[in-house]
């Protein structure tokens, strides 16, 4: 017919104008025809818009808008999270060194509008007054943060404790504390002194697992007595693949087809890296252990990038290619924490290019995690390539060949974001911890990353960036996600917005827009977001309810128990 198209993804879009126009009314879609009457392109085309019809339809269930407090456990831990490089500025100030990223942000082209942290939020010199009066504001128990590596042991384990350094992570802790906030802290969220990448080549030599161990220590001797979680390592999975593989985080390294670095091998290097900071973890989890978890009372784990992968078809081989690809993802994190070894998935297509664990070392890198910590944000298809052709790397090992993508007959997985590969799946959540709940039966889990960033748009009004309805309909969604996901035995025990603050986001600069908090460039006002609003509220508007509405109730009164209280002598150093 002259004059139409087929486009899937109207379907979703018509949805949505008429919903918001007209204010929720019943919608029938009474025709949607193909005039041809060759039957494979109608299967075809209404396979397509079915499926942009059901992501309409998903996305905006009634169940949403009825998502309470009380149908989470009463001790759930509900936060909002960051990280250092991101917020923090001031970087070369009160004896910080240049890290890894205050290095790679300079380079001609690396960073999108080529910015960097330099600044950042300020979060430096705006902690006290402003930015944990926004994290208590939120109605929040908990908050996630980075310690910088530079600003505590600027040149690591052969050079001095910076007590200026150790001074500002005392007073964030004290301060959150003080308000009723639980401070759940990472030791290394993808920055460190740019000597150890001089020095050794970072985490490619396994004297970075030393240098790690010591820094570790050190935050455990001068924060452990009030800090009760703590997280070694930010997503090491996403670090391998993004600086290893793909040469897009510092110190960019890559080959063909993957990039076009200057130095690097993508096939082996991820897997080299990888192996010396699972090692690293484990070796910091033991000094943990043996000096300071009796003392402090605390709980430690790791955080690995979780996506969830489907299979791209119904076929045998697709099915089995999803379940690989989260091998290769987020098993390649857990399994070596919990078993003792790399996942058989890995060894199987891999094999001698997968690093061994001699017998010391699986014994002390096995159950080195007192629960599972993931990040969230979307969820991808996946295609087979053992017997279907692949390009883009996806016939490679190091990618379990397997191709993963984004749509299904040109019709995306989900509503998209301002993030090239985030899609809008709610679903996704409760898929992702059923996984692991499991592949890892008994283990806590906590999300402590879970975020949306809005479709770019030039020219955008401050006042619309916030008035984020959407965020909010994403928060609603991926949490009734979670929460069926905990009734049915899921054991999560926490949830953290990413994140507090439009910040840097790495290689993407300060486009995206993440925060609950919007952050004028030029001043560097917080602006509350309605998103802000309806958090504060959602946690606020909370009575403890022990019927049926409860998610599922937790074991923090037996297991683990976390505790807050002030410091009760002067931190060792």
């Amino acid at each position: 017919m002259v004059g139409m198209y087929v486009v899937p993804r109207g379907m979703e879009e018509i949805i949505d104008y008429v919903k918001k126009r007209y204010q929720n009314k019943p919608i029938f879609v009474l025709e949607n025809v193909k005039d041809l009457l060759h039957d494979v392109k109608r299967i075809e085309f209404h396979k397509a818009y079915l499926a942009s019809l059901a992501t309409a339809i998903s996305f905006n269930e009634e169940e949403q808008d009825d998502i309470k407090r009380s149908q989470f456990p009463e001790n759930f831990f509900f936060g909002t999270a960051t990280s250092s490089y991101q917020i923090e500025g001031a970087f070369l100030e009160d004896g910080k060194s240049l890290s890894n990223w205050d290095v790679f942000t300079h380079r001609h082209g690396a960073i999108n509008n080529g910015e960097n942290g330099d600044v950042a939020e300020d979060h430096y010199h705006r902690y006290l007054v402003e930015d944990i009066e926004l994290v208590h504001s939120l109605g929040v128990n908990a908050y996630r943060f980075s310690i910088s590596w530079s600003r505590v042991l600027p040149r690591g384990r052969f050079g001095e404790v910076n007590p200026n350094g150790v001074m500002f992570y005392n007073n964030i802790i004290d301060n959150l504390l003080v308000k009723g906030i639980q401070p759940f802290v990472t030791i290394a969220h993808h920055d460190f002194p740019q000597e150890l990448e001089d020095r050794y080549g970072s985490w490619l030599s396994p004297f970075m697992q030393e240098e790690f161990v010591h820094y570790a220590e050190t935050c455990f001797k001068s924060f452990g007595d009030r800090v009760k979680n703590w997280l070694t390592i930010n997503e090491p999975n996403l670090f391998a693949d993004m600086a290893y593989i793909k040469g897009k985080y510092p110190p960019a390294h890559c080959s063909e087809p993957f990039g076009n670095c200057s130095v690097g091998n993508s096939d082996i290097e991820p897997l080299t890296v990888m192996h010396n900071m699972l090692l690293a973890h484990a070796k910091a989890v033991k000094i943990y252990r043996e000096h300071f978890q009796k003392k402090h009372g605390g709980m430690i784990g790791i955080v690995g990038d979780a996506l969830m992968y489907r299979p791209l078809t119904d076929d045998v081989k697709d099915r089995e290619a999803a379940s690989r690809v989260l091998a290769f993802n987020v098993a390649w994190v857990f399994d070596p924490l919990v078993y003792g070894d790399y996942p058989p998935e890995m060894r199987q297509y891999l094999g001698n290019k997968l690093p061994i664990f001699s017998a010391e070392e699986t014994e002390y890198i096995k159950d080195s995690i007192d629960f599972i910590g993931i990040n969230h944000y979307s969820t991808l298809y996946v295609k087979d390539c053992i017997y279907s052709s692949c390009i883009d790397g996806g016939d490679r090992p190091i990618r379990g060949y397997a191709f993963i993508t984004r749509e299904r007959n040109g019709v995306p997985i989900g509503e998209p974001t301002g993030m090239e590969i985030f899609f809008i799946v709610p679903e996704g959540m409760e898929e992702i911890v059923d996984y692991i709940k499991k592949r890892y039966p008994n283990m806590p889990i906590f999300v402590f990353e879970n975020g949306y960033a809005p479709p770019h748009e030039e020219d955008v009004q401050v006042q619309d960036l916030l008035h984020d309805v959407k965020r909010i309909e994403f928060h609603k969604a991926y949490l009734s996600s979670l929460a069926r996901a905990i009734r049915d035995g899921g054991d999560v025990r926490g949830y953290f917005i990413w994140t507090l603050m439009d910040d840097f986001e790495w290689i993407h600069g300060y486009n995206p827009g993440f925060g609950l908090h919007y952050v004028d460039r030029q001043t560097l006002e917080r602006i509350p977001k309605l998103s802000a609003k309806w958090y504060k509220n959602f946690l606020t508007n909370y009575t403890p309810n022990n019927d049926n509405e409860v998610a599922g109730k937790s074991s923090f009164e037996n297991k683990n128990v976390i505790t807050a209280g002030l410091r009760t002598e002067q931190a060792e150093i």
